[in-house]
C-alpha cells in the first residue's frame, strides 16, 4: 500500500466508503427531503476534502506514474451531489409553496 503523510491507503478507502453510504442514505431517504439534502452536501463535502487530499499527495510524490484519470471521479461525484442538492431543494420550495396554496385556497 502507498503512504502519503504517514497514512496508508486505508484511510483514502475509508473516505471513499463513508462518502458512498452518505450517498446510499440520501438516496433512500427521498420522503424525508430536508435530511437528504443535506446528507449530499456533507458527502459532496466530503469528496472535496478526499480530492484535495489526492492532489496533495500527487504533487508530493516524486513517482508521478501511479496514478491515473480515475482520480479525478471524485470531484465529479462532488459535482453530482451539489447538482442532487439544488434539485431536492427546489423540490422542497416547490411542495411548500404548493401546500400554501392549498392551505390559502381552502381559506377562501
Amino acid at each position: 500500500m502507498a503512504m502519503f503523510f504517514g497514512i496508508s491507503g486505508t484511510a483514502f478507502l475509508i473516505l471513499v466508503g463513508v462518502a458512498t453510504a452518505l450517498n446510499f442514505l440520501a438516496l433512500t431517504t427521498f420522503k424525508i427531503r430536508i435530511f437528504q439534502m443535506r446528507t449530499a452536501i456533507f458527502a459532496a463535502l466530503i469528496l472535496l476534502g478526499l480530492q484535495v487530499w489526492l492532489l496533495i499527495a500527487y504533487f508530493s510524490t516524486a513517482d508521478k506514474t501511479i496514478y491515473n484519470v480515475m482520480y479525478v471521479f471524485p470531484i465529479v461525484a462532488a459535482i453530482l451531489d451539489i447538482l442532487a442538492a439544488r434539485g431536492i431543494f427546489a423540490d422542497e420550495m416547490l411542495v411548500r409553496s404548493s401546500s400554501r396554496l392549498r392551505a390559502a385556497k381552502r381559506k377562501h
